[in-house]
């Protein structure tokens, strides 16, 4: 029996499979990815029939930028003519720029500029104030005051500047007494003749204080609408008090919508105070009218009014730009570069020092 138990297992052993070599295993395609999967740092083999190009070099390439000769043929013409325009103006003696250097700074007409100023600034100011009031009131559920101001607005958008001034400086003729008392009742607590009250400084801040404001009430209820209605939604949702709704959600947004059109405003209010003239007030334009109706130096004193008006809207323009970039804070992710910023930044990238170490570092 034990005989029999030997000789089978001895065939068992004979018939069973010899191991692989270790070469072998080594040849296997599966094998070695088995391999490579088992061993993390190792290289991934290459597929089977690939090529192992070398890296091309392009240190020896030249850049050549790109060019735009029609920029350049765009640039010079543009080039030419502003030398024209400024070879014109240097040579031409009927300018008289010399007659212009004197009249410029001359007392009378720092006083013109002064009182066109005074002009701009009050009626700049109760303009817009009046203008929010009547947004607000377009923009209320009641009718009567939706009614108001939409009329208001109307009218005074409706009429010339000039005829408002004229018929507010001839108010006297309509109303000789102007009282403030209880209605449909004989008390009065102040009454004063219309032509006391109405001067000409008074009756030219009357006429483009209102006109300001129906453009100002137009322009600030367009603000506020382009604000997103959800956000107010949101923050109500949360429980934030509607004055901060409006104070610190509504009215930081409406304004980066009301700023560029309300700075128009401004400069066009600027330029309208010339039309006060038609009342005998001695703003800027009118005293440079006064002036050369009497030297007879036409052009020479209407280019002083020109240079003061440009004087007086480039400020406004920097201020414009400098509030308008405060009012983009949640607009853009980075502020834009102030003027004074990009040259420092110019220089500091283009300084000698620079570009000799950007070459030593090549």
């Amino acid at each position: 029996m034990s005989s029999a138990v030997t000789t089978v297992a001895q065939s068992a052993q004979q018939s069973a499979p010899e191991p692989a070599p270790a070469s072998a295993v080594a040849e296997s395609p599966t094998a070695a990815a088995a391999q490579s999967a088992a061993a993390p740092g190792a290289a991934a083999p290459a597929a089977p029939g690939a090529v192992d190009w070398p890296a091309a070099d392009y240190s020896g390439y030249k850049l050549v930028p790109a060019r735009h000769p029609w920029r350049w043929v765009g640039t010079v013409m543009v080039a030419l003519g502003v030398v024209a325009v400024a070879w014109s103006l240097a040579t031409n003696p009927r300018w008289e720029w010399g007659v212009v250097a004197q009249w410029f700074t001359a007392q009378s007409v720092v006083n013109g500029l002064v009182e066109t100023l005074k002009l701009t600034a009050i009626s700049g100011a109760l303009g817009f104030v009046l203008g929010f009031i009547l947004a607000l009131m377009r923009l209320s559920a009641s009718p009567l005051l939706v009614s108001v101001s939409w009329t208001f607005s109307w009218i005074f958008r409706s009429t010339p500047l000039l005829v408002q001034m004229l018929l507010w400086y001839n108010l006297g003729y309509l109303y000789e007494k102007i009282s403030l008392g209880i209605p449909f009742t004989d008390i009065r607590f102040f009454e004063v003749q219309t032509t006391t009250l109405i001067s000409q400084f008074a009756a030219a801040v009357l006429g483009l204080t209102l006109n300001q404001a129906a453009y100002s009430a137009e322009i600030i209820r367009g603000g506020i609408l382009s604000v997103d209605q959800g956000q107010l939604e949101a923050a109500a949702a949360l429980g934030i008090p509607a004055w901060r709704r409006s104070t610190r959600i509504v009215l930081p947004q409406a304004m980066r919508a009301i700023l560029p059109t309300a700075f128009n405003e401004i400069i066009g209010l600027v330029k309208g105070t010339s039309i006060v003239y038609v009342l005998a007030y001695s703003e800027l334009f009118y005293t440079v009218q006064v002036i050369y109706n009497r030297t007879q130096q036409v052009l020479p004193l209407l280019l002083v009014a020109t240079l003061w008006y440009v004087a007086i809207t480039s400020v406004l323009s920097v201020f414009q730009y400098y509030i308008e970039r405060h009012y983009s804070k949640g607009a853009v992710r980075n502020l834009p570069l102030t003027p004074l910023q990009k040259a420092r930044k110019f220089f500091a990238t283009h300084a000698p020092v620079n570009l000799d170490r950007a070459k030593e570092g090549r």
